[in-house]
């Protein structure tokens, strides 16, 4: 254990306040600088009035603080360049930390790292390498001077700390000085994420893979705006927290309005809590504003760290797999091998119509997007990063990376500020692509899909329930003990074969691969599971596919499934497949019967699949099919003609509500999951809202309230109240 660490274990520490802002106090001018062309570079100032920034250390060492940060924040080379200082920027870094620990003796020294004046994701004028790059040259520098962490703070760009990162881990190889912690700080705006778009949750799990070790929020707001962000980060991580805001939000004049006793007095709340284990200032805070916080802190007990953390993944947004949203679902339309439209679009290099099919595919449901780019004919590598340019601007759901080549995948992993998916890797080629990938995993933070597959070159793929398992038990001994990959990160492909087309290899695969299903996830709890449900049905009648692909879905979610890559456009629900079509479906998955590839092939052959038949069911069983399908189309045209005959509210509690009722039963049974519940919801908020202007004054007062949750499988997702007698003035809500 660090010495860091070994006091955070013990106690609460208090870090300095705004270097930025005594600098202002100082009074300095041009010359103070080394003259008018570096006047506002404050870190030139570690060279040309060391006694300024020594004096700074030493003010926030006799308030109390317990970590001092130096003044490196914008030693970045490419910001230096901005005063010609650009190949000057390890010599600052050295000078800074070496002003830091003359001044502050045996506290603790922190070398910062600010987030520089570009971003990868957000102004797009620097590359990933060359923010790599910059990090290296400055942690090499602060680690020469002897900082005991080394910390990036003021995060606003997610992508921009992973390049950081990797800079840092090599500067920290080359010194010989591993052990040294890395702390991250990030900054979120007023609008409750960071500029890059990310909130605490997305950005700490997009960075587990570093083993931080801090992270927290500074900067950008006063504390009562870290309210709820510091909350959820000190229940999520299980690394230290920090916490240093500004003293309030500057006025327009620039000045700060917490003073030091306010300040230290919305602090308390953070360290009562136990959220942080390391709380100062950050813009706008004095000497005094640290003795108020110290005082605050003194013998007040440190927050504990969480062993344990959830799964997940993430994109701009975070996605938690769990038993209760289970499937994920995983778009597979932006594939060059399974869409031939954005194969089309891809060729004809229009990516961002290619980019809109990823979005499409997310309004309709999609949780996940699979991305692949390789086609033969074409540069996969440039083909990707043209396409994630243009799918990251458009899309907040983790992405799935797909492809066989180690540098495609790198290279992808570098537009992905989230906590990608890889897929896959398996052992057909024994450890070979283990070996390419799994430093990739580590290096940019990604959970992987491993596939079923060996040496073996009879039967590399396994069909058998037994060989599943017994490969998937050999990949995660391998992956976990020797390349290090964390079980959370593992996602196991038992692999799908398709049952109509004749072959006898694959004769009753699909129950060997409901049942392989059932035992990796008994044997490994702590993995998910993933299949490409439409290879089941390859080869069969296009309407009959979609049925096939419906009710095999049904039986792999009963089983565990955690992720299906499917189309979500065309996804056909269980309970509204006709129960013939269920049975001919079932029949074939299974090898019921005499010929039940024929038997199936012949119901589905020339049929072209159209829209459910509502005109012929009277008008409310329609209204209330809406609901259950989660489908719009008509929805509102069918409400104008219900208001003929009927109040807003008598609509909403009547056929609508039956459809809720109805959503509830087959979620309870296990006919629906979230992902539909969801869709069902959102068609009742359609109809509700479009009813609302029709209620009259005298509705008011019959007004309750509509709640849809999904809480559990053990509860139904449809709550509602709607009383006759009720005095709410409430308007109805989903």
């Amino acid at each position: 254990m660090s010495r860091l660490a070994d006091a955070l274990a013990r106690r609460l520490l208090v870090l300095d306040g705004a270097m930025g802002t005594m600098i202002q106090a100082a009074d300095l001018h041009a010359d103070d600088f080394g003259g008018a062309q570096y006047e506002g570079c404050n870190e030139h100032l570690n060279l040309t009035r060391p006694d300024v920034i020594r004096a700074i250390h030493a003010a926030y060492r006799d308030a109390g603080a317990d970590v001092v940060s130096t003044n490196t924040f914008g030693c970045a080379p490419y910001v230096l360049g901005e005063y010609g200082l650009a190949d000057r920027a390890h010599e600052l870094c050295l000078a800074a930390a070496r002003l830091a620990r003359d001044a502050v003796g045996d506290r603790f020294v922190v070398g910062a790292m600010g987030p520089s004046t570009r971003s990868i994701t957000v102004t797009r004028n620097v590359t990933f390498d060359e923010v790599s790059a910059a990090y290296e040259v400055q942690a090499a520098g602060l680690l020469a001077g002897g900082v005991d962490a080394l910390l990036l703070e003021t995060a606003q760009d997610t992508l921009n700390v992973k390049a950081a990162a990797l800079g840092v881990r090599r500067a920290q190889r080359a010194a010989g000085r591993d052990d040294v912690p890395l702390m991250v700080s990030a900054t979120i705006e007023p609008m409750g994420t960071m500029l890059a778009g990310q909130g605490v949750e997305a950005l700490y799990v997009s960075l587990q893979h570093l083993g931080v070790f801090s992270i927290g929020l500074n900067c950008a707001t006063g504390p009562e705006f870290m309210t709820d962000h510091l909350r959820s980060l000190a229940a999520l991580a299980t690394c230290w927290t920090s916490v240093y805001p500004n003293a309030g939000l500057p006025d327009e004049r620039g000045q700060y309005g917490e003073t030091p006793q306010s300040l230290a007095q919305k602090l308390t709340r953070f360290v009562d809590e136990r959220w942080a284990n390391l709380v100062g200032g950050c813009c706008g805070t004095t000497p005094e504003h640290i003795r108020a916080i110290a005082r605050m802190v003194a013998g007040k007990p440190p927050r504990r760290p969480p062993s344990t953390e959830p799964q997940a993944v993430s994109g701009i947004e975070v996605l938690y797999p769990a038993d209760d949203n289970r499937p994920i679902f995983v778009g597979e339309r932006t594939n060059v091998i399974g869409s031939r439209k954005f194969k089309e679009l891809v060729v004809a290099e229009r990516f961002d119509d290619a980019a809109e099919i990823g979005r499409a595919q997310v309004r309709a449901s999609a949780q996940v997007l699979d991305v692949c780019l390789a086609n033969p004919d074409r540069d996969e590598t440039a083909d990707m990063d043209r396409f994630m340019r243009e799918l990251t601007r458009r899309v907040k759901v983790p992405l799935m990376i797909d492809s066989t080549d180690a540098a495609v995948i790198e290279l992808a992993l570098r537009h992905c500020q989230g906590k990608a998916i890889v897929n896959s890797i398996n052992l057909e080629d024994g450890e070979e692509r283990f070996e390419r990938v799994a430093p990739l995993l580590r290096a940019y933070g990604a959970a992987v899909v491993v596939g079923c597959i060996d040496e073996n070159k009879q039967q590399g793929m396994a069909v058998s329930r037994e060989r599943k398992l017994a490969i998937a038990e050999r990949s995660y001994e391998l992956l976990t003990d020797t390349y290090g990959i964390p079980a959370r990160d593992l996602i196991f492909d038992p692999l799908v074969f398709p049952v109509g087309t004749g072959d006898a290899n694959y004769v009753g695969s699909a129950v060997e691969t409901i049942e392989g299903l059932r035992a990796i996830k008994s044997r490994f709890p702590e993995c998910k599971t993933i299949l490409g449900i439409s290879n089941v049905s390859f080869g069969l009648p296009p309407a009959g596919r979609e049925v096939l692909n419906g009710v095999f879905l049904y039986h792999c979610t009963k089983a565990g499934l955690d992720y299906a890559i499917i189309n979500t456009e065309r996804l056909e629900r269980y309970p509204s497949i006709p129960e013939e079509e269920r049975r001919l479906a079932e029949d074939l998955l299974v090898n019921r019967g005499g010929d039940p590839v024929a038997a199936f092939a012949a119901h589905f052959r020339n049929r072209v699949k159209t829209a459910a038949p509502r005109e012929t069911l009277p008008l409310d069983e329609r209204l209330a099919r809406y609901i259950v399908e989660g489908s719009r189309d008509g929805l509102l045209d069918d409400l104008d003609t219900k208001l003929r005959e009927a109040r807003p509210l008598d609509i909403i509690n009547g056929p609508l509500m039956r459809g809720m009722d109805e959503v509830g039963r087959l979620f309870n049974d296990n006919q629906l999951i979230v992902a539909e519940v969801l869709q069902s919801a959102e068609a009742m908020k359609a109809a509700v809202a479009h009813l609302e202007p029709h209620m009259e004054k005298a509705d008011a007062a019959t007004r309750g309230a509509l709640v849809a949750r999904t809480s559990s499988r053990s509860s139904s997702p449809t709550t509602a109240t709607a009383s006759s007698t009720s005095a709410s003035k409430s308007r109805p809500r989903i």
